[in-house]
């Protein structure tokens, strides 16, 4: 009974290990954004295992309110990688073959959403097998810049601070001095592994160029300051000058808005005398219709008049036209002389 029962174990862990199984173990990858992960799958088959092949990847996102994503599958021979979007064309096989046991994948261009847990299952009738890998993406210290915050005079307070624009965290800090190497405070030096260093009472012995490099898991970045501790300047002059300069440029305004103002005026005086005409007022009459208006007037007053006072009142008449009309007109027609009608009565007959 005992040795039937230890050929029955041994049958089952003969059968067992020749059953589909997963050589690549469960893992962690640290891979930088923009760089290619490198995702290992490798089976192996048993002579019982005559299904199909089918090789299925997914993906468990990182913040746990998705379902998982199927992001690349073979099967029936064919290979389908456009069932999520935020991975197709960044998602291939790496091997030709898949039938001779390698299911690894390459994931490209690696962004932050692609952080999550990996998982292989390879099936091929009646073997089942699968594997988990966890991958996360950091970001590399990048953009760092290095600068003075306050004022580099003797005997003042200031901080050199190195802040760089991204990076995964933790991030590590080494400043350096590169020049004037001359012994730092134990108080700088003290801080010379952090992102800020502050300078109590600075003395020129601080001056030089520094360099703070900056540093995460997959990656480092560096930035070089100079610094230059100088005697305090004459304020009171910088102020004084300052002060001036506005007044200037304040005048230099004011002149400028007076001219532009006084030219507008005189533009708009010359447009009004040049181009105002008044269509209502009737154009002025000439002195020569003027003169011959007169006349003709007076013929008609002669026209009625008597013998007795005619000779008198026609001398009279004639001589009130006015002779500069005539004088600035010389080349005027002469006017035929006048025929007067009159009429008067005489022994009870009137003659015209």
């Amino acid at each position: 009974m005992a040795l039937l029962l230890r050929f029955v174990v041994l049958w089952g862990v003969a059968d067992f290990t020749r059953s589909l199984s997963i050589t690549t173990p469960d893992q962690m990858i640290e891979k930088a954004k923009g760089e290619t992960a490198y995702l290992p799958c490798k089976f192996t088959l048993s002579p019982e295992d005559q299904g199909p092949l089918d090789i299925e990847w997914l993906l468990s996102p990182a913040d746990n309110q998705k379902v998982d994503q199927v992001i690349i599958l073979y099967s029936g021979d064919k290979i389908y990688d456009d069932y999520y979007q935020d991975l197709k064309g960044r998602v291939h096989f790496t091997s030709n073959d898949l039938k001779s046991g390698d299911a690894s994948i390459n994931v490209t261009n690696l962004q932050l959403s692609d952080i999550g847990t990996y998982q292989c299952k390879v099936k091929k009738a009646p073997g089942v097998g699968n594997k988990k890998i966890q991958l996360t993406v950091l970001v590399k210290p990048s953009g760092t810049r290095c600068y003075v915050d306050g004022s580099e005079e003797i005997g003042s307070d200031f901080k050199l601070k190195c802040e760089p624009k991204e990076g995964s965290l933790p991030l590590q800090y080494q400043w350096q001095k590169l020049s004037n190497s001359q012994k730092l405070p134990a108080s700088l030096l003290a801080e010379m592994t952090s992102p800020v260093i502050s300078v109590k009472n600075a003395t020129t012995e601080y001056s030089g160029t520094y360099s703070c490099t900056v540093t995460n898991r997959v990656g480092s970045d560096q930035c070089l300051l100079r610094l230059d501790v100088v005697p305090p300047s004459n304020r009171a002059g910088t102020i004084a000058g300052a002060v001036v300069g506005i007044l200037l440029a304040l005048v230099l305004i004011g002149f400028i808005v007076f001219c532009c103002r006084k030219k507008r005026r005189e533009e708009k005086y010359e447009k009004e005398v040049h181009h105002d005409i008044r269509e209502d007022v009737p154009p002025p009459k000439s002195r020569t219709s003027t003169a011959r208006s007169y006349i003709g007037s007076n013929h008609s007053s002669l026209g009625s008049m008597s013998p007795s006072n005619m000779e008198g009142y026609s001398k009279t008449q004639y001589n009130q036209v006015p002779s500069e009309d005539f004088e600035r007109t010389p080349q005027s027609p002469t006017l035929p002389p006048a025929k007067f009608k009159y009429a008067y009565k005489t022994d009870g007959i009137t003659v015209v």
